[in-house]
């Protein structure tokens, strides 16, 4: 792996002086790699097998320059539309998720959020959560996955709300910005990996926060709107539990394509847990009252 690598960035970048540097653990489904090309730094990444199921390369190369003319990430050199493989600049500084929850800086990711949020910047596509649900659901039942009873359950509570979502204003937004989605150095905090970038409601990309941990992304919401209302509250429980239905049917076409076994990780149980975690978004949603 790591002398194609090397041929590769040799090609792009028209250098000799390559090596490996090292890979960034943490993904689910690409390979990123530290290089060094002429003695910089730079990031390559690998896409995931079965990635071309999930992410549109044209789209992302499309809101990577929308991103960048904000000044919140860093330079992607190049990306290669069809097999989604991409260089980048070196992004200085250690991602959020490795750092202590209570010295995460809140208010500079809400900041940069808000510069995302604010713009007048479009994407040329909107994040569709609904269609795209549908579409992650149909790949595993044309796989021979039978849905279980609970979450048929949990998707009907769900879709009591999906008229207030789908209602609810766009703007651009990160689409994916869970902690490991930040790169925080001594200067500042950068935004990375923009696969699932689009236009939808702001409060998506507070649920997002909450990847790792629900308390992360209920911090990140009182930060955001300092006193958050029943209406924000409600937006990010649900929001959350619909990325944890997604997610659901991701792990489970993992699974199925045997990814279990290539990558080490047991998408089963993190399908599983994932279900879990819809019920728990919902009842909490159920718990909101108006102010």
């Amino acid at each position: 792996m790591e002398k194609r690598i090397i041929e590769e960035v040799k090609k792009i970048m028209s250098v000799q002086n390559v090596r490996v540097i090292e890979r960034l653990l943490g993904g689910m489904s690409n390979y990123t790699y530290v290089v060094s090309a002429d003695d910089k730094l730079y990031t390559y990444r690998i896409p995931g097998e079965y990635a071309e199921y999930f992410v549109d390369r044209h789209f992302e190369a499309a809101n990577i320059k929308l991103m960048e003319s904000l000044g919140i990430t860093n330079k992607t050199i190049y990306l290669n539309v069809d097999d989604g493989r991409k260089l980048a600049c070196y992004a200085e500084g250690v991602p959020l998720s490795t750092l202590p929850a209570d010295k995460y800086p809140y208010k500079e990711v809400v900041a940069l959020l808000k510069i995302i949020h604010r713009s007048d910047l479009r994407s040329g596509n909107d994040y569709q959560p609904f269609a795209r649900l549908s579409r992650y659901e149909n790949y595993i039942k044309e796989m021979g996955f039978v849905h279980p009873a609970r979450y048929h359950e949990l998707i009907q509570t769900f879709y009591q709300y999906r008229s207030y979502l789908a209602a609810q204003p766009k703007t651009l937004i990160h689409g994916d910005s869970q902690p490991s989605n930040f790169v925080y150095g001594q200067d500042r905090l950068l935004a990375v990996d923009f696969e699932f970038c689009g236009n939808n409601d702001p409060v998506y990309d507070i649920a997002c926060f909450a990847n790792k941990e629900y308390r992360e992304g209920l911090n990140l919401l009182y930060a955001y709107f300092t006193d958050p209302g029943a209406d924000e509250k409600r937006r990010f429980h649900l929001w959350r539990a619909f990325q944890c239905l997604q997610w659901f049917n991701v792990a489970v076409f993992k699974e199925l394509k045997g990814m279990s076994l290539t990558l080490k990780i047991d998408f089963k149980m993190v399908a599983k847990h994932y279900l879990e975690l819809v019920g728990f978004y919902l009842d909490k949603t159920a718990l909101i009252k108006e102010n």
